[in-house]
């Protein structure tokens, strides 16, 4: 297949206007067949990737569900987002292995959709004071042991683990996460900037959706946000859905961390892609009313929409496209150790790419490892 007339994002040049050949899986430099696509009008974009989200079209994540988690992946492939790795919420150990559990047989026996390509355990390793819309009867403090063991029923899949570095026993965790090749993310914590900078110095190197879930920056207690942004290999979490911030807030992130160090999340609840009404979170009762999502008291519980509405709405705060494509694509599978894979529209990764038009960025056209996607 080749696609033709588009303007082609690239990591360093933004964008330019090339052809886009694949031989079927792969991005090749020639056409496996004589099939062609008309890209004129649209900017081409890699498959987006979501590290952070929980839910849509009425189902859970961590309801733990080969037929739910099944509707997740065909939904979230017909918005655009073609990698996934869905968030489990402070549960019992014995829900979280069956989530794991899930996600390891979907993994093995997919039969259409996104491809889930990890697992993140946002909870429970959480503090109380930043549960946020987390089940506080199920907090746990950092467990190597039991991160071993959803480790285990995940089959090797869980790529990213939250965990508030102030909790006891949470620096070994952090170090013995890292060392297993998984992702240790700072989140839903009351840390300060010192307690911060010494779990990016014992390896983690992300953060949960940066500003929620953790102390504001005050100029004589930077906390966790200055400890990151002072830390270069440290990447940022942002939900971009119109809710979680005011859009100064969100050219600001982009300019204090830098494109390359930003990542968008949907952070999407079960309300995604259905009407307002009552639905639950990880076993808590949340309203939804539009893009606001609240638990009775209040409090922020996750979002109604999806990465792809996410990009849009970075672009539509001032955020330039080729940064908020960056911060959907190759910054996320980077975090997750994938950018070998996807993330980018280079030649030997996976053929996964969206035509969006150039006007409202709208999907004109999908292409999902090598095959079009029905619309």
């Amino acid at each position: 297949m080749r696609i033709t007339g588009g303007q082609v994002f690239d990591l360093k040049a933004g964008f330019v206007e090339r052809d886009v050949c694949t031989d079927g899986l792969y991005l090749s430099e020639t056409s496996g067949d004589s099939e062609t696509l008309d890209a004129s009008g649209c900017w081409v974009i890699p498959g987006l990737v979501d590290v952070h989200f929980h839910g849509c079209v009425g189902e859970d994540f961590s309801d733990g569900t080969p037929e739910g988690l099944q509707k997740i992946a065909d939904y979230e492939l017909s918005q655009g987002v073609m990698y996934l790795c869905p968030a489990g919420m402070t549960l019992p150990e014995e829900q979280l292995v069956k989530v794991c559990e899930t996600a390891a047989n979907h993994r093995l026996h997919n039969t259409g959709g996104a491809e889930v390509v990890g697992v993140h355990l946002e909870g429970p390793f959480l503090s109380p004071a930043k549960k946020g819309a987390q089940n506080g009867e199920f907090l746990h403090d950092p467990d190597i042991p039991m991160l071993k063991r959803l480790q285990e029923a995940s089959g090797g899949c869980v790529r990213l683990v939250t965990v508030a570095p102030e909790q006891p026993g949470a620096m070994e965790f952090i170090r013995a996460a890292a060392e297993m090749g998984i992702t240790v993310s700072v989140g839903h914590t009351a840390a300060d900037y010192d307690t911060a900078k010494a779990a990016f110095a014992a390896g983690a190197n992300h953060v949960t959706h940066i500003y929620n879930g953790m102390p504001p920056i005050h100029h004589r207690a930077p906390g966790v946000i200055l400890a990151a942004y002072d830390t270069p290999d440290v990447q940022a979490e942002m939900i971009c859905d119109g809710i979680h911030h005011h859009p100064a807030i969100t050219r600001a992130t982009f300019r204090l961390f830098g494109a390359e160090r930003m990542i968008l999340i949907s952070d999407t609840m079960r309300a995604a892609g259905m009407a307002d009404g009552d639905y639950t979170l990880g076993g808590l009762d949340v309203h939804v009313t539009g893009r606001l999502a609240t638990l009775a008291d209040g409090t922020i519980a996750g979002s109604a929409t999806n990465l792809m509405d996410g990009l849009r709405t970075a672009v539509s705060f001032g955020i330039p496209l080729a940064d908020a494509v960056r911060a959907c694509t190759y910054n996320p599978a980077e975090s997750i150790g994938l950018s070998g894979r996807v993330g980018t529209l280079d030649i030997g990764k996976e053929s996964s790419l969206v035509l969006l038009d150039r006007q409202d960025l709208s999907i004109r056209k999908m292409v999902f490892r090598g095959t079009v996607v029905p619309q």
